[in-house]
């Protein structure tokens, strides 16, 4: 998904700004800079070349954490020239870029480029702060939603060993704590039209959401294999699934399991 916003971002970036060569670098493992990213025109030299913190336009871009413009890349002081034959290959002369911030972290680097010197104008510095501004917006919303994800599973996993231990216990007490917790796990009410099934069947049901077999489920439980497909049959007619992912699904839109 990543891939998907930075192309996104450059192909808007070069639209709205008019730079000949928009592209982006992906921070990585040992906090490199991989550029893999263009729209415009470009020889292929920059494509996958790994940039080093501190070295380069982008290096000191993620290196003081803020916009950096160049008149001239080959004649700038501001900067180290380690990638000066990258750039000489590619014919740019005038560059700006800005840091792709999630949260306060630099996750990579948005660059606009022409193949002449001068100053870069307002409308460039516009067009390149509002597009990387955007781009760190939507990789938030992407990892926000991986951890929502991450954080819905792990909910699903406790949900149903706890039903799991609650159904074989035969202690009063441990039941009745269990019982609690698993509560608070659950959903906050079924569906109005959520057909009604038993305690159970939400056992099966649970289990049946985290992709467990029937053997799987029988085991768990303390069931025989008949009396779970018993059940799956029971829990499909009232769904109206005809396969035990539609019943999950179905489970799960109804409000009966996490």
């Amino acid at each position: 998904m990543i891939d998907t916003h930075f192309d996104a971002a450059v192909d808007r970036l070069r639209a709205g700004s008019g730079v000949t060569l928009a592209f982006g670098g992906v921070m990585t493992a040992g906090r490199r800079l991989t550029l893999r990213h263009f729209a415009g025109q470009s020889v292929g030299a920059l494509d996958g070349v790994e940039l080093e913190a501190g070295h380069g336009l982008g290096g000191k871009v993620l290196e003081v954490n803020r916009t950096v413009a160049l008149d001239d890349y080959m004649r700038t002081p501001k900067i180290s020239h380690r990638y000066d034959a990258i750039i000489s290959a590619e014919g740019l002369r005038a560059m700006i870029a800005a840091p792709v911030v999630v949260g306060r972290t630099a996750v990579g680097v948005l660059y606009g480029a022409m193949h002449t010197a001068g100053h870069i104008g307002d409308r460039v510095l516009d067009v390149l702060t509002l597009e990387a501004g955007i781009l760190g917006q939507d990789l938030a919303v992407d990892e926000a939603r991986r951890d929502a994800d991450r954080l819905r599973e792990d909910v699903r996993q406790t949900y149903t060993r706890l039903r799991a231990v609650a159904a074989r216990s035969d202690a009063p007490e441990l039941t009745s704590v269990l019982d609690s917790m698993r509560a608070f796990l659950e959903p906050a009410a079924p569906m109005p039209s959520a057909p009604h099934v038993t305690a159970r069947e939400r056992d099966v049901l649970s289990l049946v959401a985290l992709g467990r077999s029937n053997i799987a489920i029988a085991e768990e439980l303390g069931l025989t294999v008949s009396t779970v497909k018993s059940y799956m049959k029971s829990i499909m007619a009232k769904l109206d699934a005809s396969t035990r992912h539609e019943a999950a699904h179905a489970a799960r839109r109804a409000g009966l399991v996490p």
